[in-house]
């Protein structure tokens, strides 16, 4: 299965990521290296290089994806990462997107609330040998302060909106990457810090699932 998985990777390079618009080298040769069947349970793994969203389970019961690949290249190469970021990726699910990310950075903090996905990401990329990733178990939406400030924030999934927390920990010209809005509504936007102020432009439409503990509360009115 080896050389099959890799010649679906492969596809999925040329098939998904080129022709939506991914022309970063480094990403594109990261995406075609990281084994992504490995980050997925066994019975998950031939579904691992098509074009869809696809449900890890928990032990929690709470939905969580590892996301399509073109939707997770662009997001990535909004970014604009370079081989000297420090990396926040909030929501690395199984560890997928911080294998990916720590190609591109010098260094990777990957947060997920999950304890089962948190020691699943653990166990894969140790056994895989990306070193430069850190896993952390933490609430999703509070970030890591621990090992701030980060020259990139990556939001690994929909959001209503995007806490103040995270753009705390970014550091001086850093970039915060997130969805906000679900489904069709979807919209990514990067955020620039400049002169200790954080301003977001829109980037482009994504659908993308949400990641839980990023619900605005509702408001109650008469």
């Amino acid at each position: 299965m080896t050389a099959e998985y890799a010649l679906l990777r492969a596809r999925m390079v040329d098939g998904q990521l080129r022709t939506t618009g991914i022309t970063d080298a480094r990403l594109l040769h990261a995406m075609g290296f990281v084994p992504r069947e490995a980050f997925l349970p066994a019975v998950r793994r031939p579904l691992a290089y098509l074009d869809q969203d696809i449900d890890i389970p928990t032990r929690s019961g709470r939905a969580r994806y590892l996301m399509e690949p073109a939707p997770f290249a662009k997001l990535v190469q909004l970014a604009g990462i370079r081989g000297t970021d420090r990396v926040l990726d909030v929501g690395c699910g199984s560890g997928y997107s911080a294998a990916v990310l720590s190609r591109l950075a010098a260094s990777v903090t990957a947060l997920e609330c999950e304890p089962d996905l948190t020691e699943s990401a653990r166990s894969t990329l140790e056994k895989i040998g990306f070193g430069n990733v850190t896993i952390v178990e933490a609430a999703l939406e509070g970030g890591y302060p621990q090992n701030a400030p980060y020259d990139v924030i990556l939001v690994g999934g929909a959001v209503d909106e995007v806490p103040e927390a995270l753009f705390g920990q970014l550091a001086e010209a850093g970039r915060l990457v997130a969805v906000t809005g679900e489904g069709n509504a979807g919209i990514a936007r990067i955020c620039v810090k400049d002169g200790g102020v954080v301003s977001c432009r829109r980037a482009f439409n994504a659908a993308i699932r949400p990641l839980p503990g990023f619900r605005r509360a509702p408001v109650f009115e008469f």
